[in-house]
Parts: C-alpha cells; structure tokens; sequence
C-alpha cells in the first residue's frame, strides 16, 4: 500500500529514500524524458519507489506534463459477454504497456447535453481524455461538448476521414451465417433475439446486415422476432415459423441458437433437418450443446490489440495499420447447421465477407 508512517507516499519521500532531489524523482518517474538522468540514478529512484510502495499521482502528473495519458472508449450500452471482455483486456493491456490507460463509458441513447438539469456530465468532460473513440457516430452536441474541453481526437471522424471502420465487426458475422445457410440450402430463414433493452442496437445492426445479405442473394425477407425467456415464448416461435415453412434461423447470438434449437427438439422438430440454426460469438455452450451449435468466430484478442494499435497511432500522429486485417471471421461448422459424422468442428475461416457477399 502506497503509505508511509500512515500517509500517502510522495515523491519527497521517494526522493529521501534514494538521495536526489524531488525534481530528479519527477523526471524519472515520468513517461515524458525532459533530462538526462543517468541508468543508475534511475534505477536507485526505481528501486527506492518499490520499497515504499509509491505510486505517482496521475491527476498531478496530468496537470505537469498537459496530458491525461487516457483513452476513452465509449460503448453504446452493448451487454459485455466473454468474447468482448477479452477483447477489452487485450486493447487495455497494449495500451498500458505503452503508458496509456483504457477507460470504457456506457454511452446513452439520449444526448448528454440534453440532460435534465443535475444529471451526470459525460465523462470527457471530467477526465479530459487524449482521445475519444465511439462505435456510432456522435451527435454535434456531443462533439460540441467534446471541443469546448478542448479534446480534438475524435473518432469516428466528424469531418469524414476516419478510416476506422467499426461497422465491418457488426456485419461480417451476420453475413457469413446467411451465407452459410444459403450454401446449405436452408433459404427460407428468420431472425431471432431476445427482447433485451440493452442490446437492442446491436440486434438492429445485426439484423440489418443479415437482411441486407439474405437480400443480394435474392431470398424472402428476413425478418426480425423477438423471443424472451418466459415459458412458452420460444415454442411458439419455432411453431409460427414451421407452419410457414421456415428452413433456418440466423440467432443473435449463441444463447438465442440454443433457446431456439431446445424448443424445436421438443416439439419433434429436426435440428437440421426440418430446421437449421446458427449461432453468433462462438460462446462455450456451443460446443457443448446437443446438438452442437454452427457459429461464427471472432480473434478477440487480435481484434483488442488492433482497436489498441489504431489509438496509438492516432496519438503518435503515425499512419495506423489497415484495420481490415483483424476483421476476419472464422464460420464454425457444427451439427445444428449440418450433421457430422464425428462431432468435430469444421472451421472455415473468412477475411471480412465471404466473397459471394458482395
């Protein structure tokens, strides 16, 4: 714990332990290099900071050096399953590893500066982040609020340059499970979700591009509905859909798949046979349930590190990598969609839509 004789360690104290000055714990200390200091010095600076346990004050450390060091991600209130928690991490990581920290914000539907008066103020404006970057577009109240505390890193770019393309890690997946089922022969298909507020824009980003999909291939309408997790809700879909002869279901996600494949099993429905079914996320309840669930794959992890990349070449002023590269998705093949004679996954892996997407 960062105390000494019951206070909070400073940099005087760190000073005293390794014999310099408070200036020369200053500069060492800090990520920003404005003097030569020696490796020894700097290593008897170290060395005495880890003995007391001190940790440097980030709000003065800003005010010095006119930098907050933050990152701020804000998030459309999507749910935050396993494979975005991973996806987090490894951006969150990668960007401390280069002395940066990685706050994520909720981001309402209603505007910030339209707030009643004594709501929240939006966090930029409390932590005067060195970049903001959203998954939509903000509103010109919000940039407005965003220029006024004097961030100028904004992506999306309001001027139109940025070539931070987020749509593409909504739609890639949607698209290889209509693909998928097309090439199956499942053609008659639905959409299906659960009625959840908080992922409601995520299912309508979905949705639209599954649509837009089933749509260049010349299919009927997908179509959008909603199931929940009350008795009956399910069944009753799976049977409005048999009787109008549906062939295949492209789920939300992982859990949607096996709501929708229990309640045709228990109707005698045949999973794929009379009704094929396919995941989104790859969650672990797909490879265990039975039957197993067709799915499609992200790399997280690599999706994390590039979100990570992208940032820091916006704050380094560099030109960032192509951020096309992660977005590859890997269709896993699985009984619901068509039987194995094994049980094994069969992966397919494609870099962005599969070609007969286009």
């Amino acid at each position: 714990m960062s105390e000494a004789a019951g206070r909070r360690v400073t940099a005087s104290d760190v000073a005293r332990e390794a014999g310099v000055s408070r200036a020369t714990v200053g500069f060492v200390m800090s990520t920003t290099r404005r003097q030569s200091i020696s490796t020894s010095t700097q290593e008897r600076v170290f060395e005495a900071a880890r003995r007391l346990g001190y940790r440097p004050n980030g709000t003065a450390q800003a005010l010095a050096t006119g930098r907050s060091r933050i990152v701020l991600l804000v998030l459309p209130g999507w749910p935050v399953n396993f494979g975005f928690r991973a996806y987090l991490d490894e951006a969150s990581q990668v960007l401390h590893e280069a002395g940066y920290s990685l706050v994520t914000y909720a981001h309402s539907l209603v505007t910030y500066t339209h707030q009643p008066t004594g709501a929240a103020r939006p966090l930029w404006e409390s932590l005067n982040p060195e970049i903001v970057i959203g998954m939509a577009p903000f509103s010109p109240d919000d940039l407005a609020s965003m220029h006024s505390c004097g961030i100028r890193r904004i992506f999306p770019d309001p001027a139109g340059r940025d070539p931070l393309d987020l749509s593409m890690l909504v739609s890639v997946g949607p698209r290889l499970q209509v693909s998928h089922l097309q090439q199956q022969g499942f053609l008659t298909m639905v959409y299906a979700a659960f009625d959840e507020p908080n992922e409601r824009s995520l299912v309508e980003a979905r949705h639209r591009a599954a649509r837009d999909q089933a749509e260049s291939f010349g299919l009927p309408p997908l179509h959008l509905r909603f199931i929940d997790d009350r008795e009956g809700s399910a069944s009753r879909a799976v049977r409005d859909w048999h009787a109008a002869g549906v062939t295949g279901v492209v789920a939300f996600n992982d859990e949607v798949a096996a709501a929708v494949v229990g309640a045709a099993i228990r109707q005698g429905i045949q999973v794929p046979g009379e009704l094929a079914v396919i995941g989104h996320d790859d969650a672990p309840i797909g490879r265990l349930f039975v039957p197993a669930l067709s799915t499609v794959h992200f790399d997280a992890t690599a999706l994390g590190r590039a979100f990570a990349n992208f940032a820091l070449a916006q704050l380094e002023d560099r030109p960032p990598a192509p951020w096309h590269t992660p977005t590859s998705a890997t269709l896993v093949r699985r009984e619901s969609t068509q039987p194995t004679t094994n049980g094994t996954d069969r992966r397919c892996t494609q870099a962005g839509p599969p070609a007969s997407a286009d």
